[in-house]
């Protein structure tokens, strides 16, 4: 992905199961694969290959994490290949390929997988978007029984789906579904800028989701030959990362695929046009839960730029130009009184049709004018008068940091980031390269990036907005109309006002907290050898040390404090602790961080969650300091500058406008009320609450838990131990005495559950049809490891089973589900959760699904199969659970003053596998029945509510 680019308007649209990504693979190429045209060299590790049928196969060995695989199709047809009557097939197709083929019978595919230890939708799913078709299967284990399942389902996806007319119908519904829940305001806005800015283009009419017409008129045999037409081994390409031995698995695809017979390819239709003479135009959309935005457009021919050494130089620059005037709107928002909220300028492929060049600009609500003129003047002054040296060095100076670590992590590189790049050539025909030899690539080429051929690449691509096609978008129409719009970009971008250039960096103030911490405590727990380290300022340092990420570290910082701190008389006391680094620091603030900061890898920033502030970081060893000294700042010396509120305020106001602007919205921002019996600090507050909080009632709020509070810092990864001690002592090490504990917060814990049960109606303003019910019971916290492993395993039995009847047999919802949730930080608090997504004319049927499936799980001891299938993936991911340094960082974070979760962990494979069907029948009984439950209906504005 060329990081420069602004994405194309289309890949705005996303769906549950859609997701959209522009392609550019070209519809027969001469050769085999892209990079036999090019001058790059591809990573010799991955093996490509191609079946006499036409098929290709992409395979690539890899360890990280040991013992698992990811193994993905491709099918090179999407929305863009469907005709007029067949307007969400690829989609329809799509979901068809869980219901029924000729070795699997209709909804056994889901369960094989489940008992295999695949959870659907984590690990077991697909998309599909304009271009392709892509299913995804993550395997858990690298044994080759599952690798042979794997690809005997692909199989059948690919040439032996069966299309039983009576799946058809129930699948119908949950397309429908789909469609329905992406329906709203959103929705109607991404049409109407398509509509307006490429109305010669066939994709806007192809969105991947179809239309309701098209879909209730598909039949077996319709979509039967959609498939048929569109699924041919030349337009498949199987993707298959994992620590699996290669000749094993090129043996596996050819013995599973090769008597798939070829086929020819259709032609994909008319793609229609991108008008490049279009210009001076003006559309106005309005919306109620639409924040103001301007788009200034031009389009340009596409430009056929294949994968090669001099293209990638070139777009390099490209992408430095655009970083510069990026840059440059990014300080004019950070400004006391900001002329927008964010503006950016981009060029975007529309597939292999034309380009377009946007200018895009965020503003508060009435200030579109002066926003827009802003950004317009900037824009312009920019290509009229180019870039400083010291703006070109920073940007360069990120690239070259991500080249380089690229590089040092190369060789333990996730699966997911070798998937992608495969697919990268597959789909964008973009050679996959190693990372050195990029970062070799790049060192030859630095010499030569400047200002003029920065400016001079960028002009080539993005075409001039001259007389530009203008888009606004707001609640409330711009004053003046169509020509106010015209007339402020005439004299902004005549004008060419000052655009803030950035200034020559300083060096960071923060590298000295005083004579290093000494420890006093050192030692190495037993369970999973985490090293614990105590400093004399009774700061806590927790140390592992792994291999599974090459130049890799992950830090976590946790600081006594967080949600304790607010109360129901002061319940937004921490609310605006997430925007505390946006304040920057004492001596920096935060944009001149950002240049002084350029190629380190570093973040800022603090949160409340639970008892504690906490803040991540990855980063790398040679890093590892600087991290730690930005955080030691932050604490010690926080910035509270005024940008920082300015751009909290802005928020506020769209937050409130979509407050019940969809059924997730409305209940969102509602259930935490509701569920509380509106304790204040678990419910929505008034909009005027939140506009007059300030950074002086924040640092009120938490100086002194910056200043005093109990800190435990937990570093995994790729370290050297002694340098990452000396780190700490260095900085947090060398603070005055921190408290020696993290507060127990008795009376601020207390966190009640409503006694009231039934229905309660949240209104929302969306679609009329839509709507949401969720059932809610309490349950309990987490202390007890046995009851809290139950109710996870009956999270998980309650999820297939909503899945099999809401969805597959009812076919009412599209992603039905559960969820189980123990608090530890709220003694006694937890719930119980099934929820849907459904047609307003569904509620009732729903109800009484969710009602029948909890009498049914408290009735009799759950079916041994369906346990198995919630069994098998939780215990995969236990097996799994430390093949990552996220995983180690879960144990590691509070391993000195939580050691009990470091036992709970050793003991939750035993633990899982001893529950039964009656255990989980007792539980059941317990707490879940009908009667118990908070029965949430999200229900539009006017629909009539339920008598009961």
């Amino acid at each position: 992905m060329i990081l420069r680019r602004l994405l194309p308007l289309a890949a705005a649209l996303s769906l549950a199961a859609c997701a959209a990504q522009p392609a550019q693979l070209a519809s027969a190429p001469k050769e085999t694969w892209a990079f036999q045209r090019s001058d790059l060299p591809p990573d010799p590790a991955f093996r490509y290959g191609q079946l006499p049928n036409g098929m290709r196969f992409i395979i690539r060995k890899n360890a990280t994490p040991a013992g698992t695989a990811q193994v993905r199709m491709d099918v090179a047809t999407g929305s863009l290949d469907e005709r007029e009557s067949e307007r969400g097939f690829a989609h329809f197709v799509e979901h068809m390929a869980f219901n029924g083929s000729t070795r699997v019978p209709e909804g056994e595919m889901v369960k094989l997988l489940e008992r295999n230890g695949l959870s659907f939708g984590a690990d077991t799913n697909a998309q599909t978007s304009f271009e392709q078709t892509l299913y995804m299967l993550d395997l858990p284990r690298n044994d080759a029984k599952l690798l042979d399942t794997a690809l005997m389902l692909m199989r059948e996806t690919a040439s032996e789906l069966t299309f039983d007319p009576e799946a058809v119908t129930r699948e119908r519904g949950v397309v429908l579904s789909e469609l329905r829940d992406g329906q709203g305001w959103q929705r109607t806005n991404l049409e109407d800028q398509l509509a307006f800015f490429y109305p010669a283009a066939t994709y806007p009419r192809r969105l991947p989701i179809g239309t309701v017409e098209a879909l209730n008129a598909a039949t077996a045999d319709t979509l039967r030959a959609f498939w048929s037409r569109e699924y041919v081994p030349s337009k498949t390409t199987l993707v298959i990362v994992g620590d699996f031995d290669p000749d094993v698995v090129e043996q596996a695809i050819r013995t599973r695929f090769a008597d798939w017979q070829p086929q020819a390819e259709t032609p994909r239709p008319d793609q229609g046009k991108v008008l490049t003479k279009q210009k001076g135009a003006v559309d106005i959309h309005l919306d109620p839960s639409l924040s103001e935005r301007v788009t200034a457009s031009r389009h340009g021919p596409w430009l056929d730029e294949p994968d090669t050494i001099a293209n990638r130089r070139r777009n390099l620059l490209r992408q430095i130009g655009y970083g510069v005037v990026n840059r440059r709107f990014q300080r004019m928002s950070r400004t006391i009184d900001p002329p927008f909220r964010g503006a950016g300028l981009g060029t975007s492929e529309v597939f292999r049709i034309g380009r377009t060049t946007n200018l895009i600009v965020d503003t508060v609500d009435g200030g579109w004018q002066r926003g827009f003129a802003a950004a317009a003047a900037a824009y312009a002054r920019a290509l009229a008068t180019g870039f400083t040296q010291v703006e070109i060095d920073e940007q360069v100076a990120n690239i070259r940091t991500g080249l380089e670590n690229a590089a040092a992590g190369a060789d333990t590189r996730p699966h997911g980031t070798l998937v992608n790049a495969a697919l990268a050539l597959v789909r964008d025909e973009q050679v996959p390269t190693t990372p050195q030899s990029g970062l070799d690539r790049f060192n030859r080429f630095a010499a030569t990036i400047t200002p003029q051929t920065v400016m001079a690449a960028l002009k080539e691509e993005a075409v001039p907005l001259k007389a530009p096609l203008i888009r606004f978008q707001g609640r409330t129409a711009p004053k003046g109309g169509a020509e106010a719009l015209r007339k402020t970009w005439d004299k902004a971008t005549r004008a060419r006002a000052a655009a803030g250039e950035i200034p020559a960096p300083t060096a960071f103030a923060y590298n000295d907290f005083g004579p290093a911490g000494a420890v006093v405590s050192d030692t190495v727990e037993p369970l999973y050898a985490i090293r614990q380290i105590r400093f004399a300022n009774n700061v806590r340092l927790n140390l592992k040390r792994t291999d599974l990420a090459r130049d890799r570290v992950e830090v976590r910082l946790n600081l006594d404090g967080g949600e304790m701190l607010d109360t129901p008389a002061q319940p937004l006391a921490t609310e605006m602790t997430g925007v505390l680094a946006r304040g920057g620091l004492g001596k920096h603030s935060e944009d001149d961080l950002q240049t002084l900061l350029a190629g380190r890898s570093v973040v800022m920033g603090l949160g409340p969650g639970g008892d504690t502030f906490g803040s991540d970081a990855v980063t790398t060893p040679r890093d590892l300091q600087l991290q730690l000294q930005l955080w030691a700042a932050l604490l010690t010396d926080p910035g509270y500058r005024p940008e920082g509120e300015v751009l909290y305020r802005q928020n506020i106001a769209n937050f409130f406008a979509r407050l019940r602007s969809s059924p997730g919205a409305a209940l969102s921002n509602a259930i935490g009320g509701i569920l509380s019996d509106n304790d204040p600090r678990f419910t929505l507050q008034p909009e005027s609450a939140y506009t007059a909080l300030t950074y002086a009632k924040l640092r009120e709020a938490i100086a002194d838990r910056l200043t005093h509070g109990a800190i435990e810092v937990a570093i995994v990864g790729d370290i050297d131990e002694a340098a990452a001690i000396d780190a700490v002592a260095r900085t947090f090490g060398a603070l005055p005495p921190r408290e020696a504990d993290f507060r127990a917060y008795s009376a601020e814990r207390m966190r009640g559950f409503t006694s009231k049960r039934g229905p309660v109606i949240v209104r929302h303003t969306g679609e009329a049809n839509q709507a949401l019910v969720r059932y809610v019971w309490p349950t309990r916290d987490d202390r007890d490891p046995e009851e809290a492993m139950a109710l996870s395993l009956l999270k998980e039995v309650a999820e297939v089973e909503v899945l099999d009847t809401i969805r597959e047999k009812l076919g009412k919802a599209y992603s039905p589900g559960a969820a189980s949730s123990l608090s530890h930080v709220w003694p006694g608090y937890g719930t119980f959760v099934l929820a849907a997504s459904v047609d307003l004319a569904d509620v009732a049927a729903t109800r009484t699904a969710l009602d029948q499936t909890v009498r049914a799980l408290a009735a009799a001891p759950v079916d041994a199969d369906v346990l198995q299938r919630a069994r098998a993936p939780m215990l995969e991911r236990i097996d799994n659970a430390l093949k990552t340094n996220g995983g180690w960082m879960a144990l590691a974070e509070r391993a000195q003053t939580e050691p009990e979760r470091l036992a709970r962990a050793r003991s939750a494979r035993a633990r899982l596998e001893r529950l039964t069907a009656v255990d989980l029948q007792a539980l059941a009984r317990r707490y879940l029945s009908p009667d118990k439950a908070v029965q949430v209906l999200v229900l539009p504005d006017g629909a009539p509510a339920p008598e009961k």
